[in-house]
């Protein structure tokens, strides 16, 4: 079980636990009218003087004590009744899913060829904002070149909001960049800053320690239920862990990998400088180890995907969400602040004020 927080309420929301204790309300007008019925006797022959004078501000004032202990006695029962504030709404998901995610960040993901209308798009850009989307889903407008290359409005999912999501990259080397996690905020800045290598002696395409890695992470999660999404545009070609190797550990662990073989096969446009420093694309020849990630998925129980465009892609991840349903059990639950020790303190520090009143400024003899 995992706890998330939500937003806070307002702070003059109060509410009592007990209510029933109210219902002793009246028990302080009762313990007023006692107060000023209690009065000490004197004998006197005649009332008439007594009725002719006009009653003084002291006799009006000598209320006060029996006022105070009413206003005692209503705090007691107040404090009884428990009064608390609902301090913050909080999520918690009982049967959510760890997922992570790998990225291929070799410079083949450099390649311009899943936004045919935008060839200034590379593919690490349209695996980002699919990524986003698929992880925060309505909580995210479009925006960007993406949005208006595609003409895309606002993302229809509902995202995945109770899930652990963590995520590892690999190149030449694999990388553990975000481990699982509900605050889905700081992993979207995480991605928007992923960035393809640049240096030649960490490029490479890894994708077997990137997978064993990413099992590695979910194996300590206590979640019921782990999944893997890899995805990569290339061969695995550096590291130290084959694909298969990695997959039987991830099936030893009961890891679900879902992989994503993103881009077109056999050639597509790079970006290149001529000689007077000119930026143009250029066909290169690309490559996707099919078959491996097909293995992968199968040992796993989990599925191969082709993306070739922007809107495969998205295919892709909306199938692995209707695929991976998170069931919620319990959705929310509130912590609240409890007023009850400064109101029967209140209540204690009236009676002990009336007391003191009656003992000396308010005494009345005999």
């Amino acid at each position: 079980m995992w706890i998330q927080a939500g937003r806070r309420r307002s702070v003059f929301s109060w509410e009592f636990r007990d209510p029933w204790f109210l219902l002793l309300a009246p028990l302080a007008l009762l313990a007023f009218w006692f107060a000023i019925r209690s009065r000490s006797a004197l004998t006197f022959s005649s009332l008439a003087l007594i009725k002719q004078t006009s009653t003084s501000l002291r006799m009006w004032i000598a209320k006060l004590p029996a006022l105070l202990f009413a206003l005692a006695t209503l705090a007691m029962i107040v404090g009884l009744a428990r009064p608390r504030t609902p301090e913050r709404e909080t999520r918690v998901s009982r049967d959510g899913i760890a997922i992570m995610m790998i990225v291929d960040l070799s410079s083949s993901m450099n390649a311009r060829d899943l936004v045919e209308e935008d060839r200034s798009i590379n593919r690490l850009d349209v695996v980002k904002q699919v990524f986003l989307d698929f992880v925060l889903g309505n909580e995210r407008p479009a925006a960007g070149l993406l949005a208006a290359a595609t003409g895309r409005g606002r993302n229809s999912s509902s995202g995945r909001p109770d899930d652990l999501i963590g995520l590892v990259t690999f190149a030449g080397y694999a990388d553990s960049v975000c481990p699982l996690t509900l605050d889905h905020g700081n992993l979207a800045n995480i991605v928007k800053d992923l960035q393809i290598v640049t240096d030649r002696a960490e490029d490479g395409t890894a994708v077997g320690d990137g997978l064993g890695l990413a099992v590695e992470r979910l194996r300590r999660s206590q979640a019921k239920s782990h999944v893997a999404i890899l995805l990569t545009d290339g061969v695995n070609n550096a590291g130290v862990i084959p694909p298969l190797k990695a997959a039987e550990l991830a099936a030893e662990s009961q890891v679900k990998v879902y992989c994503i073989g993103a881009g077109t096969n056999g050639v597509a446009p790079m970006p290149y400088n001529d000689a007077f420093g000119r930026p143009m694309l250029v066909a290169q020849p690309v490559e996707i180890d099919e078959e491996t990630l097909k293995q992968v998925a199968e040992k796993t129980g989990g599925k191969y995907f082709r993306a070739e465009n922007i809107e495969a892609m998205r295919d892709v991840y909306g199938e692995i969400d209707q695929l991976e349903k998170t069931e919620v059990t319990e959705l929310r639950y509130l912590r609240y602040t409890e007023h009850f020790a400064p109101i029967v303190a209140s209540g204690l520090g009236l009676a002990v004020l009336a007391a003191l009143l009656s003992a000396s400024i308010f005494r009345r003899l005999p």
